[in-house]
């Protein structure tokens, strides 16, 4: 169960503004919302026709460090050349 589901909206924005160590949101509520750190999990759309979008929101609300968890060949499709040609200077992750 979500936040929303749980406490309705003003949970969730309580939540948001609280300043606590970690929120967890949706891509789409997060217009203008930025964060110093934020792990971005890729794990399909509902609504293909705005898939870029809500990646573009999701890549660009990390002030220091965006951690992108997810099937890189989509994440790339989807974003484009432009996010394929970032994502060359990322440092790739593999669990021992």
């Amino acid at each position: 169960m979500n936040e929303v589901e749980a406490g309705g909206h003003a949970a969730y924005w309580d939540a948001f503004f609280a300043e606590d160590d970690v929120f967890y949101g949706h891509v789409l509520g997060f217009k203008g919302l930025e964060r110093p750190v934020v792990v971005l999990a890729v794990n399909g759309v509902r609504d293909v026709a705005r898939a870029r979008e809500m990646l573009y929101t999701g890549l660009s609300r990390a002030r220091s460090l965006l951690v992108v968890v997810g099937d890189r060949s989509w994440i790339e499709d989807v974003g484009g050349e432009a996010v394929r040609r970032r994502l060359t200077r990322a440092q790739e992750w593999t669990p021992a």
